[in-house]
């Protein structure tokens, strides 16, 4: 295995640990520790290997499993904000529109999609912050 392949491997290692564990407190130091790196590089390295932040991927995730949340179940807003790692309801509402461009509220007022799930899941997920959502199937 080549050093760039271990990196790369180890990077995954810290974003799987993102992925699974995004409800909980999860900070760069403790991610570095994963990925076997200092914060500093870990932070670059990710960066350059993903695209985005850490920070960055870390809450794309917790909203798009917020989008499911809302869809899917009759919790409240400040239920699922606290299921997804949020403490305050005026953070998660914040960081949830301008991922998405839209509010909580407005996502669990849409209606149904006649579509299989993995599509429904694909079209509502969140890209990136500053890019507009995709435009919806008819």
């Amino acid at each position: 295995m080549t050093a760039r392949e271990d990196q790369n491997r180890r990077l995954l290692r810290a974003r799987d640990a993102m992925d699974r564990d995004y409800g909980s407190p999860l900070d760069i130091p403790s991610l570095a520790r994963v990925a076997l790196m200092s914060p500093a590089h870990f932070s670059r390295q990710f960066t350059a290997t993903f695209g985005e932040t850490p920070h960055r991927y870390l809450q794309r995730r917790r909203i798009e499993r917020a989008m499911a949340l809302l869809r899917d179940d009759d919790r409240s807003v400040t239920d699922v904000a606290m299921e997804v790692g949020y403490d305050s309801l005026g953070t998660f509402s914040r960081t949830f529109r301008e991922i998405t461009g839209r509010t909580p509220s407005d996502i669990r007022d849409d209606p149904p999609v006649d579509a299989p799930g993995c599509v429904v899941r694909r079209w509502s997920r969140p890209s990136s912050f500053g890019e507009a959502p995709p435009d919806r199937p008819s």
